[in-house]
Formats: structure tokens, sequence, C-alpha cells
């Protein structure tokens, strides 16, 4: 692991410095490794590597590529480990989203556009304590992704999505639909689109902090 180690952090190196750019080509494999001092195996495990956690595409018969680079896709890594934790482990993802998701919030309040804002109600059409698990966490995923969209920050907005894991999602909804607690939740998100309409960043910022919050303890209580 120590050479591969080795080899991600000189093909990491030529990325800082822009030696490699986004969209650009890698050197055939015996050409790098010999501008790096490594060995052929060692190069090849870590594009491998490199490749899992989506900074290289390998495309067969044609060559390595750096990819987009894009804040999204890095992030892909990220919400695969989400998708793993279990039990006491998620409650720290929820005291990390407690800290990013209001104040993610409190930017959109002053950027959210009309058709953002009405995306955002129509995501709360039909939506009762009726209404099944997949379909509320759909509703959840897309009530939260069109606010932290209307932010405007792409590194915030995808290390929100990557925390956002539907796996966890489900798991709660469940959990306050057996609860009869879903009215109340959709309540808050009413009240957070009309605070967004208001531009209302501090009241914003208020309402997304205790409904992150009281979802945190419900979870504290159930686990």
């Amino acid at each position: 692991m120590a050479v591969t180690d080795e080899a991600i952090g000189k093909i990491k190196d030529m990325l800082i410095r822009g030696e490699l750019k986004a969209g650009d080509r890698l050197p055939p494999e015996k050409e790098l490794s010999e501008r790096l001092g490594l060995s052929r195996s060692s190069l090849r495990e870590a594009v491998k590597a490199l490749e899992l956690i989506r900074v290289l595409d390998v495309r067969r018969g044609d060559g390595t590529y750096v990819t987009s680079l894009d804040a999204k896709l890095l992030n892909e890594a990220v919400a695969f480990v989400v998708d793993l934790h279990q039990d006491r482990s998620i409650l720290e993802l929820f005291e990390v989203r407690r800290i990013l998701e209001p104040a993610t919030a409190h930017l959109a309040a002053s950027k959210i556009s009309p058709d953002e804002l009405t995306a955002l109600r129509a995501t709360m059409d039909g939506i009762d304590e009726n209404t099944d698990v997949e379909e509320l966490v759909a509703h959840d995923l897309e009530f939260h992704s069109i606010i932290t969209e209307a932010a405007g920050n792409d590194y915030l907005g995808s290390l929100l999505e990557a925390l956002s894991s539907s796996t966890v999602r489900a798991r709660i909804w469940r959990g306050l639909t057996q609860e009869k607690a879903v009215a109340h939740t959709l309540a808050e998100h009413h009240a957070i689109a009309d605070a967004l309409e208001r531009g209302d960043a501090e009241l914003v910022r208020a309402l997304v902090t205790v409904h992150i919050s009281g979802v945190e303890n419900w979870l504290r209580q159930a686990l």
C-alpha cells in the first residue's frame, strides 16, 4: 500500500501543478511510470484507486483520462460511504447536516428564484400521512435539493447531496410514518418554503436548524 500511496501522491502532484488537467489523457503507462520513477504495477494500482474515487476514467482501448473533477462527481465516493453507515454513526452524519444545511438555506433565501419556489412547493403537492415511504423519500430529497441548488455553491451542494443518503431517509420516514409524525414534518417544510418566499434568511436558517435537529433527536431515541 505504501508504494501505491506514493504513486497516488505523484499523480495528485501532477494535477496540483497543472501538468494534468480535467479532460487530459494520461501518457502511456510505460512513459508515465518512468517519468515518475514508479513500477508499472504500482502505477496500475494507483490508477485503479483514482478511478474508484472518480479522479481518473479508464477507457478500455482508448487510454486513461482525468475526469471533469466536478465536485458532484468526486463526492460520489462520500455518498457510497454514507450509505454504509449504521446506527450511531448516522447521528454523526446528522450533526454535519445540522451545521451545513441551515447555512445553505440561509444562502438560498437571497438567491432562490420564483421558478425554484414554485418547484419547491410542487414537491409537497399530494404528500400527506397516507403517502408511501418511497414517495416521501423522493419528496424529501427533492425538497432539500432545490434549496441547495438555489444556494448556488456547487461544492456545498455536492457535499450535502452525498450526505443525503436515500437509505437513511427511508429509515427515518418509515419511523415517522409509524409514529404519525409525517404531518408535523411536512408542516415544517411548508414553513421553510414560506420563509424562503419572504426572503427572510435568518428565519430560514432557524427553521431548518429546528427541522434537522428534530429529526436528529428522533433518531437518538430510535437508535
